[in-house]
């Protein structure tokens, strides 16, 4: 009996929905996937280099895919019998999902899980949402709004409100964001940092949805990675709603993309089984069944529209599908990642007041110069820079 195995991350979003759809395939296929998780802090810190030397398929952040293809750690999708699927997905995709899993004409992951940052409240104690952030700081100054704001969401949040503002992060290779285009977003992230719990600054998404789905002390939240977990029914004491996010200059345009995609080890000692597999549970009628069913959030456009995922989730994939549509990807680059995990703790810094707004920028601005460049070549490191600002 052929046996693969698969990483992922400790969430019924992450893991459930790989396990019940594993075991869906064994009985069509003979074919076993053992899949096992990590937390999603953990998953993240994992060298992707160790997960593929260890296991067959991976549920990975697409800003690695860049560096892994570079490094050749994770296997092409293309050109390997599966040509039809493939386009199928991309005429699926929703927004630019899908084509963030390709680097260099090559595809290295799907897009199975899509999400951005959008807003989510509790009707039954807010039935009319704010659509302004002048509308969003009203309500935080009455203590009902929660925000999570740990280094990478908080870093994510600068990157959503400047893309929103017109003025997106890394415009232009080996930059960031001046001190012009980020002082109206770090402003309004401070105001907000001002009116939410102190908690919030090291909370993540999960963190916050649990906190408004099992109490009636916050209401709302503006940004925070979506969860239609959270909107079923029975899944906490109470559903929340998701929609898209406050409007700004640009709309609700702008929102950072997130979500997960499942690729395959460039390593595995079997590469067809496990390309199988990935295509089979990135079929749409897969994602709008038992993937969905066990927790998993789709993420191909025949999914978002299906009724029935809507009808039982609080039309979580109508209500988020203009943000998402819209959403502001991730410097495309090698250094990305090493950029984000340098970058991200100086932004909460910031909020807390222990690093001026200035401080922030000039650190960032120092650290695109090395890392957010056009070609993977140009990468390196960076020793003095990381010493003098950890």
């Amino acid at each position: 009996m052929t046996s693969l195995r698969g990483m992922t991350w400790e969430h019924p979003r992450g893991y459930d929905c790989q396990v019940a759809a594993a075991e869906e395939y064994a009985r069509l296929t003979g074919v076993e996937v053992v899949w096992e998780f990590r937390s999603l802090q953990a998953f993240a810190d994992a060298p992707l280099e160790v997960l593929a030397r260890e296991y067959d398929l991976l549920v990975i952040d697409h800003p690695h895919v860049p560096l892994a293809a570079h490094e050749k750690l994770l296997a092409r999708l293309d050109g390997c019998g599966h040509d039809r699927e493939l386009a199928a997905l991309a005429a699926a995709s929703l927004g630019a999902a899908h084509g963030t899993y390709a680097h260099d004409g090559h595809q290295y992951g799907l897009a199975t899980d899509s999400a951005a940052q959008v807003s989510v409240h509790r009707p039954d104690l807010l039935p009319s949402r704010p659509e302004t952030w002048d509308e969003v700081l009203e309500l935080a100054e009455q203590g009902k709004v929660l925000w999570p704001a740990k280094p990478i969401d908080a870093f994510s949040t600068l990157l959503t409100l400047a893309a929103n503002n017109g003025t997106p992060a890394n415009a232009v290779p080996g930059t960031f964001l001046s001190e012009q285009d980020a002082a109206p977003v770090l402003e309004l992230m401070h105001r907000l940092a001002e009116r939410v719990p102190e908690w919030c600054l090291e909370a993540n998404p999960i963190e916050v949805a649990e906190a408004l789905s099992t109490q009636d002390t916050w209401f709302y939240s503006p940004l925070s990675f979506g969860y239609s977990n959270y909107s079923r029914t029975g899944f906490r004491p109470y559903r929340l709603r998701h929609a898209d996010i406050p409007r700004g200059p640009r709309g609700v345009a702008g929102s950072l993309l997130g979500g997960a995609g499942v690729a395959v080890s460039a390593l595995s000692a079997q590469l067809d089984a496990a390309r199988a597999y990935a295509f089979w549970v990135a079929s749409p009628e897969v994602q709008a069944g038992v993937y969905y069913d066990a927790g998993g959030q789709p993420g191909y456009a025949p999914a978002w529209d299906d009724d029935r995922l809507n009808a039982d989730s609080w039309d979580f994939f109508r209500d988020t599908r203009q943000t998402l549509e819209q959403a502001y990807v991730r410097p495309r680059c090698a250094g990305y990642m090493e950029f984000q995990d340098t970058a991200s703790p100086w932004v909460t810094q910031a909020l807390r007041g222990e690093l001026t707004d200035a401080e922030l920028i000039r650190r960032t601005a120092r650290l695109a110069e090395l890392l957010l460049t056009a070609e993977d070549e140009q990468r390196r490191t960076a020793p003095e820079t990381m010493e003098e600002t950890s």
